[in-house]
């Protein structure tokens, strides 16, 4: 599979991922412009947004649709480039065992704990293995963002994906004890010498690319080495040093596309087109 044109499948992606955006984000939103109970129309009676003129009022709402509508397209995007190297599964189900989720809250809680406080590290996932089978467990099933199975090596990935990695306390929390369980169900299921690693992602650099990554509510629960940071991780995804390089230059390409798009959208909302 990796001797594919690897650079042209990639490319391809993210303009037919762009396109299929912008087309499906015009055409709702234009659709919807006349519909009171509509995506933007439900989020413009904020009275004191309002207040400060219909322009505003309609860009306050866009964005935040906007935003939500481009993450998912990036998650999607992600997954169809990632699917030309790897097997990818969107669930992990198997055996969770009662040690392992006491040794997951222990750690978790330990994590947490500021006042003796345990720092994160890879080697912790080492304590979920060997378990005794006799002990109490129950089946579990979790939805991965990503569970990607490479057949060359025999390894396996889990990928908790948060497009900028803005996560409070509690989110980092539930975030690492889904990565620990998966990676304890899994490691009952390919016994104790499979090749299971994790990871926390983000498609962008929040401080800025190739600057120091350092939300402290996740570094509180997750280790450095487990962090597939903006460029990291669209390299990962695409297997090559060069993946960011290429999503990012196709995506610039295709940009005005969904720019075209916006502009329509204004046109319908503001000049009552």
């Amino acid at each position: 599979m990796r001797q594919v044109d690897t650079e042209k499948s990639i490319r391809q992606i993210v303009r037919s991922s762009v396109e299929s955006f912008a087309s499906g984000f015009e055409a709702r939103h234009i659709g919807e412009v006349d519909n009171p109970n509509g995506t933007i129309n439900m989020k413009i009676h904020n009275v004191f947004i309002a207040a400060l003129g219909e322009e505003l009022q309609y860009y306050t709402a866009l964005v935040r649709s906007f935003d939500s509508s481009l993450g998912n397209m990036l998650e999607k995007m992600a997954i169809n480039i990632a699917e030309l190297f790897y097997e990818v599964k969107k669930s992990v189900e198997g055996p969770l065992y009662s040690k392992q989720t006491s040794i997951i809250a222990e750690l978790l809680e330990a994590y947490k704990n500021n006042n003796n406080p345990l720092t994160p590290d890879i080697s912790h996932y080492e304590r979920l293995k060997n378990m005794n089978k006799k002990d109490k467990k129950h089946i579990k099933t979790h939805v991965s963002d990503y569970y990607l199975i490479d057949k060359e090596t025999n390894s396996h990935y889990l990928i908790e994906l948060k497009i900028g990695g803005d996560l409070d306390n509690k989110k980092a929390r539930s975030e690492k004890e889904a990565i620990f369980e998966q990676f304890a169900i899994l490691s009952n299921i390919l016994g104790k010498h499979a090749n299971i690693k994790c990871f926390f992602a983000t498609a962008y650099n929040r401080f800025g690319e190739g600057q120091e990554w350092k939300q402290t509510r996740v570094l509180q629960f997750f280790a450095k080495d487990e962090l597939l940071i903006g460029k990291d991780f669209w390299n990962f995804v695409c297997c090559s040093d060069y993946g960011y390089d290429i999503v990012i230059d196709e995506y610039k390409k295709s940009s005005n596309i969904i720019k075209t798009a916006l502009n329509k959208i204004k046109e319908a909302y503001l000049n009552g087109a």
